[in-house]
Order: structure tokens, then C-alpha cells, then sequence
């Protein structure tokens, strides 16, 4: 295990890391069939488990803190207690594509690594404070709900797919905004 003398929250992202990767062993065995592929060969029969995809993404939020973010097809379940884990990953057809989520002045992007599939298959439903992601590709299938920021106006979404990369851009809201949503309301009862 690495320690960096006084960065407490950097040796336990360590301790966490440490964790995860024991909890690998055996994965096969909470494999769902969907994923588990068996076959004949000359020398016997093989049996093949995957894709299994796992990743994690390190940043530094605004609060000085890292933060680690989980994602692919492989799922931690159980809890933990004290120093020992009862959790066990578990694998699920859908994956968690990477996410990423920056906020400028003017906007919220949400960016998502999905390679694999086509744009037209790509489904995004957007709703106050999150943007679900879902993909009907039967090979490739994600599945991720994001959490966005309060000032993010849903109405104004407008995405672009391509090479693997979705983007998904808002406008934040205004007072100006607020204030023409308030007016069509009003129109629309009259």
C-alpha cells in the first residue's frame, strides 16, 4: 500500500482500491448467464465470462477531496463494517459508462464514454436535477442516471454523439429564463 504521510484521504482511496481488487476473486461465480458463454473446442469444453468491464476515475472535487467514481458492468453489493467487507461485485449486463460532469458559467456538460454503439441508439431522458442515459444496442448495453446541478435547465438539452463520446450540454438557468417559463405557463391555462 502507498501512504503519503499526511494525505488521510489518499490512503484510504488506497485501502478502498486494495479492497476491490480482492473482491475479484472468484467473479465468475456471480456471473449472469447472459454473460457466461460456453462452447466446445477439440481439448474439451471452454467456458468464457465477459465482457466484464471495470474502471474507476479519480478527480479532485471543489471541496479539496478526491473523489472516485465506479464504472462498467461490474457492481459491488453487501456492506461494510468496520476495517471488513461483506461486499461482493456483482455483474450485470448493463454497464455504468465513464462520466464526467463540468459546470462552466453559462453551462452543465455531462460527457459519457460509450463506445461501441450508434447514435440511434442512444436514448436520453432528461428530468429536473439528473439526465438518464440508456442504449438499446443488445451488445453494448449502458445505463447510467446523472445527478446535475439545481441550476441546470432541463428544457434547453441538446447533445452530440461521436466517436464513442456523448455529450449533453444545458444552458444554466437565468431569472430571464425563469421569468419567459413563468409567462408561457400562464399563456397556456388562458
Amino acid at each position: 500500500m502507498i501512504h503519503f504521510g499526511r494525505g488521510r484521504e489518499f490512503n484510504d482511496m488506497f485501502r478502498e482500491f486494495d479492497r476491490m481488487f480482492e473482491d475479484f476473486a472468484g467473479i465468475e461465480k456471480s456471473a449472469i448467464k447472459e454473460l457466461v458463454k460456453e462452447y466446445e473446442t477439440p481439448n474439451g469444453k471452454v467456458r468464457k465470462v465477459g465482457p466484464l468491464v471495470y474502471g474507476y476515475s479519480v478527480t479532485i472535487g471543489s471541496d479539496g477531496k478526491p473523489h472516485v467514481r465506479e464504472f462498467g458492468n461490474v457492481r459491488q453489493s453487501g456492506q461494510v463494517q468496520g476495517r471488513y467487507s461483506t461486499r461482493r461485485p456483482q455483474i450485470s449486463a448493463q454497464r455504468d459508462p465513464l462520466i464526467d460532469v463540468n459546470v462552466t458559467e453559462k453551462e452543465v456538460k455531462a460527457i459519457c464514454e460509450m463506445p461501441g454503439v450508434k447514435k440511434e441508439e442512444i436514448k436520453i431522458n432528461a428530468y429536473d436535477g439528473a439526465v438518464e442515459v440508456i442504449t438499446t444496442d443488445e451488445q453494448r448495453k449502458y445505463h447510467k442516471t446523472i445527478e446535475l446541478p439545481p441550476e441546470t435547465d432541463i428544457e434547453t438539452v441538446r447533445s452530440n454523439y461521436n466517436n464513442g463520446i456523448l455529450e449533453i450540454t444545458f444552458n444554466k438557468k437565468t431569472k430571464r429564463n425563469l421569468k419567459e417559463r413563468i409567462l408561457k405557463w400562464i399563456s397556456f391555462f388562458r
